[in-house]
């Protein structure tokens, strides 16, 4: 029985080389999954997949990892994506449950919920650093996926504009912490407002700075946020009614065309890599 040839894919072949070496071989709809905010210690964990279509038409211009992309760049490319994309999900995960799970199980679980909203069925799945397991279809996890393969690269953007624009809203909610600037990362500013202020209910408890300044460091890594009306309340700075909606649902988005880093306690942080613009906040160096 003859085996297949090899199919090489260069290391200077671009962005599209990895998908379109695949689509070559017979997976026609590569998807590709990443997500934003894992080393943020404030806000929710968000993982989007996208489906770009072949040819011409998924090439997008700007297109790269979005951490490489000023913000107006990404807000352009992620119009690009909504516009063009066969097939998009994103999936919404709140700090509380950041705090109840795990960052990493949440964070395989979002990833594995996007590419089970995509409404176009992938037939193979790129991921960035990790792979995904329990998925139906073949995946290769790929080391910084998101500056190789244009699908990473466009799930990239589908998450951290999501998540972007999530924490400007919460820093209208939660005035005082930056999150509009920092977006939840660990930058000195923020850690400034944590010693000042304590954490709000949209911090992550199990992450070792956020439980220091809360007095929580000697509790179970993952004791959950105050009640509303509790007395330790009081340490956390905030109104009573900051805590009183109740737990946030995750929120899922799915579509076709039409410093430091905060580190989970028992979590490993990424190693650093020289970035663009988040590149304090995202752990990169100067």
């Amino acid at each position: 029985m003859l085996t297949p040839p090899r199919t090489v894919v260069r290391r200077d072949g671009g962005l599209y080389a990895l998908e379109r070496a695949l689509q070559r071989r017979g997976f026609r709809h590569v998807a590709g999954a990443d997500e934003a905010g894992r080393g943020a210690c404030a806000g929710p964990l968000v993982a989007a997949a996208a489906v770009l279509p072949e040819g011409r038409r998924g090439e997008i211009d700007e297109l790269a990892d979005s951490k490489l992309l000023t913000p107006a760049a990404r807000e352009r490319v992620y119009d690009e994506v909504v516009a063009r994309a066969l097939a998009y999900a994103v999936v919404v995960i709140p700090a509380d449950e950041v705090d109840a799970r795990g960052l990493h199980v949440c964070n395989l679980a979002a990833m594995r919920r996007a590419l089970a909203l995509l409404t176009t069925r992938p037939e193979y799945v790129l991921t960035d650093g990790f792979g995904v397991d329990g998925l139906d279809v073949p995946g290769l996890a790929v080391w910084k996926g998101d500056r190789v393969a244009a699908c990473v690269a466009a799930a990239s953007v589908l998450a951290k504009v999501t998540r972007d624009r999530i924490m400007v809203e919460l820093d209208e909610r939660y005035p005082g912490y930056g999150f509009a600037e920092h977006k939840g990362y660990i930058t000195p500013e923020h850690s400034a407002a944590l010693r000042e202020r304590g954490p709000c209910r949209e911090h992550r408890f199990s992450y070792v700075n956020v439980a220091t300044v809360s007095g929580r460091d000697g509790r179970p890594p993952r004791s959950r946020r105050p009640a509303a009306g509790s007395p330790e309340e009081a340490l956390f700075g905030v109104p009573d009614e900051a805590f009183a909606d109740g737990p946030d649902e995750p929120m899922e988005r799915s579509g076709a065309p039409g410093g430091t880093v905060g580190v989970a306690l028992g979590e490993q942080p990424r190693p650093p890599a020289p970035v663009g613009e988040d590149v304090v906040m995202e752990g990169g160096v100067r």
